[in-house]
């Protein structure tokens, strides 16, 4: 028989207002988690120190918080290793198939690896899977060595890089994001500037690619490559971009996806659990995809603009001109107000003009960044005039 104990009216009365008072301080935190809807850029609350997630075809930034504060970066610093390999092959510097012989100094590297041998060798293209794959520390000294001669000269590279890209508050001493030895400083950067690295890393289509390989075969079979990063098969649209994890730095992640033919880059530093860090990159970019609306522009294309183009020495003095095609913006939720338009044109053309010829740009911006842009077309052709039109016009 189940005994159910009485409670007296008294002890009702004092406990209801308790309750009450306890389900208002969990829906105020459930609220307070959550942006208002019209904050833009939207500051998510998390299991993290700083986070953000940017728009990777405009740069514009979608969510943050701390993203401007300094911390390692651990592996993450990786992406920049890559980058710079990468656009040597890409110019023609370095070859995918060369080969790269292993120097004592990669062969000892601690952490993640994939137990190099001095003197093994290898392919530039089998070492850059080990380290966008596996994260691998040797791997990564490998390549520095043989692309600069030393890591100390591929660090220079790795610092003049990010302050060509508008990484300011970046500084690298590594090649591979381990902590710091005895008198040595540690890399450090910030999430914002995570960001701009990885949207650089995904324009080269490869990059993705081991980004978003599980696992993979190294040594000819007697190794396997694996992938750290749990999102990777599991969160709908993501191919990339890599982990990272130190004492100091916690557990970090730069991911990117696409749904919808939209790509977001997320960044979260200090996570304090692997879990944690998968759990809020999940979080951080499904409110980010959700944030957006498509707005379409410039629907009544073929239909002249207010004023004509001044024409200089032509049959005729102005030509009407247009919108050259309609233009569909992905603009965050609440902000299509904010929306600028900037209508690029010459003051006066030189005759003659031909019909449908390109005379200008009518450009979308948002906080100054350009959303999307149509060309601006003459609506007729204006044949040059004779010398008494040149005169008059």
């Amino acid at each position: 028989m189940r005994m159910t104990e009485l409670i007296h009216p008294t002890r009702i009365a004092i406990l209801l207002p308790l309750l009450a008072l306890l389900m208002f301080a969990g829906l105020a935190q459930a609220q307070a988690d959550i942006p208002a809807a019209d904050a833009f850029p939207a500051r998510l609350e998390g299991e993290f120190k700083s986070a953000i997630v940017i728009d990777a075809a405009t740069g514009l930034t979608l969510i943050s918080n701390g993203e401007d504060e300094r911390r390692p970066p651990a592996s993450m610093l990786k992406m920049m290793t890559e980058l710079i390999v990468l656009e040597h092959v890409a110019e023609g510097d370095l070859s995918l198939s060369e080969i790269v012989k292993v120097s004592a100094k990669a062969s000892n590297m601690g952490g993640s690896q994939v137990y190099l041998k001095h003197g093994e060798e290898f392919t530039v293209e089998e070492l850059l899977m080990a380290l966008a794959i596996h994260s691998a520390n040797d791997a990564a000294v490998a390549l520095a060595e043989h692309l600069a001669g030393s890591t100390d000269a591929f660090i220079d590279l790795m610092n003049i890089k990010a302050r060509d890209m508008g990484m300011t508050n970046t500084e690298f001493h590594t090649v591979h994001g381990l902590p710091p030895g005895w008198r040595q400083s540690s890399d450090m950067t910030t999430a914002r500037d995570m960001a701009i690295l990885a949207r650089v890393l995904v324009e080269h289509p490869q990059a993705l690619v081991w980004a978003s390989t599980k696992t993979a075969p190294f040594r000819d079979g007697k190794f396997t490559l694996y992938n750290p990063n749990k999102l990777v098969g599991i969160y709908r649209g993501l191919d990339g971009l890599k982990t990272g994890y130190t004492g100091a730095a916690g557990f970090c992640v730069t991911a990117t996806a696409i749904q919808k033919g939209k790509r977001l880059i997320s960044v979260v530093m200090g996570c304090p659990t692997d879990k944690g860090r998968a759990t809020e990159t999940t979080r951080l970019l499904s409110f980010g995809f959700n944030m957006y609306k498509q707005v379409s522009m410039f629907t009544t294309a073929g239909e002249p603009l207010a004023e004509p183009m001044p024409i200089k020495g032509g049959k005729k003095k102005s030509v009407l001109v247009t919108y050259g095609e309609t233009l569909e913006v992905s603009v965050p939720r609440n902000r299509e107000q904010d929306l600028e338009l900037e209508i690029r044109l010459p003051e006066e053309f030189q005759a003659p003009v031909a019909a449908g010829a390109e005379v200008g740009q009518a450009v979308i911006k948002l906080d100054g960044i350009v959303l999307g842009s149509v060309p601006i077309i003459a609506t007729e052709a204006v044949a040059k005039g004779n010398w008494f039109n040149r005169l008059m016009n």
